[in-house]
């Protein structure tokens, strides 16, 4: 199976709210090579990127769990903490929560990632 890496960007709430009303308004058009995934830092990134989480994704690949209970489980980590975690990376499009039926069935979309960030400031 071919990886699919996703590109990470780092972008101030300010800049990337910016882009956001310029693509909005028709003002800008993202090309196919940006970054899908924006952090406002490299802390941010950090802490949904950490290692443990990682694992957590990894668990994800390698078991398939067919529920959040079934990964509550496997991963030791509680119910709550374990929410928030995949809520955050689902936000940021890391993974997805599928329904199915009664049960939510975790999806790992991004597995290998690439950052690209630098110092310049965009333009206003």
């Amino acid at each position: 199976m071919p990886k699919n890496v996703f590109k990470i960007g780092i972008m101030t709430r300010e800049d990337y709210k910016q882009r956001s009303i310029a693509i909005a308004k028709g003002e800008y058009v993202p090309q196919s090579n940006e970054p899908k995934i924006w952090f406002e830092s490299l802390q941010s990134m950090a802490q949904v990127l950490n290692s443990e989480n990682q694992r957590l994704l990894q668990l994800i690949i390698d078991k398939h769990p067919q529920s959040l209970r079934e990964l509550e489980e496997l991963s030791g980590r509680s119910t709550s903490n374990l929410s928030r975690t995949l809520k955050t990376m689902a936000n940021y499009g890391i993974i997805e929560l599928e329904k199915n039926k009664r049960q939510v069935v975790p999806r790992v979309k991004a597995s290998d990632f690439q950052v690209e960030f630098g110092l310049k400031r965009h333009a206003h």
